[in-house]
């Protein structure tokens, strides 16, 4: 299958973790990925890994927070098919030591960047296409992230708010909310807080990377035609009910 008849799928923050987890199935699934992140020489890395296996992909090296930069990718390729909004940050600190500028800047990337990627690939979607946004089991609250929460809690509302004005125009828009993921984030753990957090999961163990790749996999699929405007939990069960950690 040439480049050119593949439908064509950017990831954001597509180099590491979950991002590449989702890029690399994507691109197995038949997608054309366009590994986007700040980091260049890490997208070109995934985007060669990926190649290297049989799939396509090239990389894109773009801050999100820079429109001009944004609208110039979008503008420079065929019409997106798919749309996974992963990019993303975190840090960790108790309600009173926040000052105004982090919560800035964790809107500017987790909800102003990836509106405006999302606006700019929504003007030149086909009907079919698919919007899938990366959220976290987090929206749900946390402690000692409220910065982070409540620009995930954004991220949901965005979505559903994308859904509906988007239905028209045959654009399907959805989010993941991932609970707790085998990342680097997680692995920074002590033993003490690993095993804390392991025993609020009713599975007993951390998901994977792979196991958000599946999902978008899923609400990303050409032939999936009927959901929109959803959120889906994929965090073992955690947000049954437990404490409320990362």
């Amino acid at each position: 299958m040439s480049k050119a008849s593949r439908p064509l799928a950017v990831v954001t923050g597509g180099a590491r973790g979950i991002g590449r987890a989702i890029a690399g199935r994507l691109a197995s699934d038949g997608f054309e990925v366009i590994v986007l992140d700040r980091d260049g020489t890490a997208a070109e890395a995934a985007a060669a890994e990926i190649t290297a296996t049989g799939g396509a992909a090239r990389a894109a090296a773009v801050d999100l927070t820079d429109k001009a930069a944004v609208t110039t990718l979008v503008e420079a390729e065929r019409p997106l098919d798919a749309l996974v909004n992963n990019a993303g940050i975190f840090d960790e600190r108790p309600f009173f030591a926040l000052e105004l500028e982090d919560f800035r800047r964790m809107y500017e990337v987790n909800l102003v960047g990836l509106f405006a990627l999302s606006q700019a690939a929504a003007r030149r979607m086909q009907p079919g296409a698919k919007i899938v946004n990366i959220a976290s089991r987090a929206f749900l609250g946390a402690r000692n992230h409220a910065h982070y929460v409540a620009s995930k809690a954004a991220v949901v509302g965005l979505t559903r708010a994308m859904a509906m004005e988007l239905a028209a125009r045959g654009i399907l828009v959805n989010a993941i909310a991932p609970g707790l993921i085998d990342t680097p984030l997680l692995q920074a753990l002590t033993p003490e807080r690993m095993a804390a957090q392991l025993a609020l999961q009713p599975t007993g163990k951390p998901g994977r990377p792979r196991d958000i790749a599946n999902a978008v996999s899923f609400l990303a699929a050409p032939g999936m035609d009927f959901i929109t405007g959803q959120t889906l939990l994929v965090d073992g069960g955690k947000s049954l009910g437990g404490g409320l950690g990362i």
